[in-house]
């Protein structure tokens, strides 16, 4: 077991305080990684505040983590010391369901392992990213390519294959329609990916104030949702709307902008149930999905993919010491667009 200095919340809902965590030995597939900087996710809000539920305590969040090997088991093949690598928001699965031989471990029949407020198979709880180290099976490992930097290749993690996957399943591309719903950490990646896809893109959201970031990270068009001509205007125009938000939606008048038979992927993860008149489905042939990161190899491409087209998280570095400042600003939406935490610091 190796001591390291990690930042925690004690209990729901409390601040996050500077302690220490036990991470283990490493074992014969591990990797044993320096972290660099760590993502702040909004789920890493949900979490330490139980917005999705009951969660396990002391609580180091973090599932956007960028470092350095510094050592590998005897058994590793894929690392050696000195590469440079990621984490994202899972360190285990089955590794055995037909979902895991899909290389789609996101969504392990048998429950996959996340990075942080889970219990791995060995019955230990999981601490995340906002550590000093991270102990991981070299399995859930990926590679950062040289060509993007550590600190705002941490948020690609997460909000990049959160974004790149339902991009790709959903054919993002020339000659379609795209809109992204949120313009935050999300959000402004879905711009980024959908544009480098070729797509033409448009951003919806509450107001212009982000129009011109938007614009500038590849947005063809931009609209405020308040204003009410907006869903007038753009009905059944977009052939995929992927909704980056954890607010409640409309989702009978977003559906309405989608043509007959495109889709509406949601990757936001609202607190509380929906409602929906199923005719705003049927009406249209359209459909209603939901997806959840992607797998190890879908995260390795979208970070591939990112660095082929010179794409990062637009981000602010932060001291550990501003974590609890910045959840408090994620939740009033005051970020230009992730938040990183330098590790040094901690």
């Amino acid at each position: 077991m190796t001591t390291v200095a990690a930042y925690a919340a004690p209990a729901a809902k409390a601040p996050l305080e500077r302690t220490t965590i036990e991470r283990r030995a490493v074992r014969e597939h591990d990797v044993l990684i320096d972290i660099k900087f760590a993502g702040i996710c909004h789920s890493d809000i949900h979490q330490v505040r139980e917005g999705w539920g009951e969660a396990i305590f002391p609580m180091v969040p973090g599932h956007e983590i960028a470092g350095v090997v510094s050592e590998v088991g005897p058994g590793v093949t894929r690392f050696k010391v000195g590469d440079r690598v990621g984490v994202g928001c899972m360190v285990d699965s089955c590794r055995e369901c037909e979902m895991c031989r899909a290389g789609k471990e996101q969504y392990c029949l048998n429950g996959q392992t996340p990075t942080y407020n889970g219990i791995g198979r060995d019955g230990e709880p999981t601490y995340g990213g906002y550590s000093e180290k991270v102990v991981v099976d070299e399995n859930f490992v990926v590679r950062i390519p040289d060509g993007i930097a550590l600190d705002v290749a941490a948020p690609l993690l997460c909000a990049g294959i959160t974004l790149y996957s339902p991009l790709k399943r959903f054919g993002a591309g020339p000659g379609r329609k795209v809109a992204v719903v949120g313009m935050g950490g999300l959000g402004h990646m879905g711009v980024k990916i959908a544009h480098a896809m070729g797509a033409e893109v448009t951003v919806l959201s509450q107001s212009l104030r982000k129009k011109d970031d938007g614009l500038r990270l590849g947005a063809d068009h931009y609209y405020a949702t308040s204003d009410p001509k907006t869903f007038e205007e753009l009905r059944g125009s977009f052939d995929l709307i992927v909704s980056t938000v954890s607010a409640p939606l409309d989702f009978a008048a977003y559906l309405s902008l989608l043509k007959p038979e495109g889709t509406l992927a949601n990757v936001g993860a609202p607190e509380d149930p929906i409602s929906l008149n199923l005719f705003s489905l049927i009406g249209g042939g359209r459909s209603l999905a939901g997806s959840m990161i992607g797998g190890i190899a879908e995260t390795q491409e979208t970070l591939d993919f990112c660095a082929e087209h010179g794409i990062g998280a637009e981000i602010e570095l932060i001291a550990a010491s501003e974590i609890n400042e910045a959840y408090e600003r994620v939740e009033n939406s005051d970020v230009r667009y992730r938040f990183v935490i330098d590790t040094a610091t901690i």
